[in-house]
């Protein structure tokens, strides 16, 4: 037998057993992709849109293809017709809003881009083979750092960012190559390729199921505004309510939803400038106040950073004792009942995009809640307390305050949007309504009693 010194040779069959066991995949390598197959099933279930996005771009790819594969065409525009293919991959987003913006800035930024290097490259011809490249490069330089520079400014950056990187890479492209190649065919190629593929995408976008974000925007803004009112509305209940043990806040998520509103500011912001790119579609109109989500969404998410440190209370170790919380306890559960409503009310008249009528009764019995609660206040409510014991139910009390004037804000700020996005009013919308039902029961306006004789006849 060999010593433990010497070292033993594995011979072939032992290394062709390590390489077929390093070329199957191993246990971790398959629970991965098991696990990869689940998160994509959950995707696609969560949102469809999804996944009939990726077969939008599978078909605008495979449409601007026919470039490369029909000869006719390939002649015509050869290998620059590789720009459609990749304007496609470039330009075609999930929404509308974010298509027709890249691609409207393509379009535009490629055509002054191409103009100016044409230009660029007939003036540097005139200073002879010695002093052209000289010229194009001072071009490339001053067109580089003022471009580049504009992509810094909010404005330019909020819109036209993508346009303005494409221009810098159409100017330098077309000014470069201008010094080897034929100049005019190759930057008229290159144009319209990329009108095509940018028209393509805009296509398909638009008429095969399309995503509109100033939908998902105007969704979005109602929906948070329900988490808010959600909150309150059981807030009431939940901290004038003797504490239950063995039961958290983690298994009551309505009072968790509202977590969400306090992150979504970055979005709420795209979704506003992606939208303005849009067309007119269902229910809103050419040139739809996007601009008033953003006041809304701003006030939400005051309101929500207010709700934050409400929800802190909540928690038994911050309370006060049940004795002192029952002395405010009603008028502060009126005053977190009424402007949850009030919040709720604005919601779904957003969602239906009508003009409410109740909202200013609730706005109205909050601050009559709030006046009451002020007094009580002042009428020595804390005699014979300790100070350091009344200390968070006066944080409670101070925040719901806060609450009402946040919440009348956000009523102003939505009837000013209902006002300039043509909101029916509550008349218009139950007129509207009564006649559908009158269309599907005809015989609704029949006296009770007729009805019952014509049975009875019948």
């Amino acid at each position: 037998m060999p010593s433990p010194d010497q070292e033993i040779n594995p011979g072939p069959f032992s290394y062709g057993r390590h390489l077929l066991k390093a070329l199957l995949p191993s246990k971790t390598w398959n629970n991965r992709v098991v696990e990869l197959a689940r998160k994509a099933k959950n995707l696609g279930k969560d949102d469809p849109r999804k996944v009939v996005h990726s077969l939008k771009v599978a078909l605008a790819l495979t449409l601007v293809s026919l470039f490369y594969y029909f000869k006719p065409l390939y002649n015509g525009f050869g290998v620059n017709a590789i720009w459609a293919v990749l304007t496609v991959v470039f330009v075609l987003e999930f929404s509308v809003g974010a298509t027709l913006g890249k691609g409207l800035n393509r379009m535009l930024a490629t055509l002054l881009a191409a103009a100016l290097g044409i230009g660029a490259h007939n003036l540097a011809v005139l200073f002879g083979k010695t002093g052209e490249p000289i010229l194009l490069s001072f071009f490339v330089f001053v067109v580089g750092a003022s471009v580049t520079f504009l992509r810094f400014l909010p404005e330019m950056k909020v819109k036209y960012d993508f346009g303005l990187m494409v221009f810098i890479l159409t100017f330098c492209l077309i000014s470069i190559l201008s010094y080897r190649e034929e100049l005019l065919i190759m930057a008229l190629q290159r144009l319209l390729t990329i009108v095509v593929g940018s028209c393509a995408a805009i296509f398909v976008s638009i008429f095969i199921f399309p995503v509109w974000i100033g939908e998902d925007l105007h969704n979005l803004v109602a929906v948070n505004l329900e988490k808010l009112g959600t909150f309150l509305e059981g807030f009431g209940a939940e901290y004038f309510s003797e504490p239950q043990e063995g039961v958290s806040i983690q298994e009551k998520p309505f009072l968790r939803r509202y977590k969400s509103v306090l992150t979504s500011q970055e979005s709420e912001e795209n979704m506003a400038s992606l939208a303005t790119w849009e067309p007119r579609h269902g229910r809103f109109r050419f040139r739809h106040p996007w601009k008033q989500y953003r006041k809304v969404g701003d006030l939400t998410r005051e309101c929500a950073y207010k709700i934050e440190a409400l929800n802190s209370y909540l928690n038994s170790k911050n309370q006060t004792s049940f004795e002192i919380r029952s002395r405010i306890q009603e008028p502060c559960t009126m005053i977190s009942l009424a402007t949850g409503k009030a919040l709720k009310d604005l919601a779904s008249a957003m969602q239906e995009m009508v003009q409410s009528s109740s909202v200013d009764s609730h706005i109205s019995n909050s601050k009559i809640a709030a006046e009451n609660l002020k007094a009580l206040i002042k009428s020595g409510l804390w005699e014979g307390v300790e100070l350091v014991e009344t200390i968070p139910a006066t944080a409670v009390v101070s925040l719901l305050l806060d609450l009402v004037v946040c919440a009348e804000k956000i009523a102003e700020v939505v009837h000013q949007l209902a006002s300039l996005a043509h909101f029916k009013s509550n008349m218009t919308a139950e007129r509207s309504q009564s006649i559908g039902r009158s269309t599907i029961q005809p015989t609704s306006n029949i006296d009770p009693r007729e009805n019952h004789v014509i049975n009875i006849v019948e």
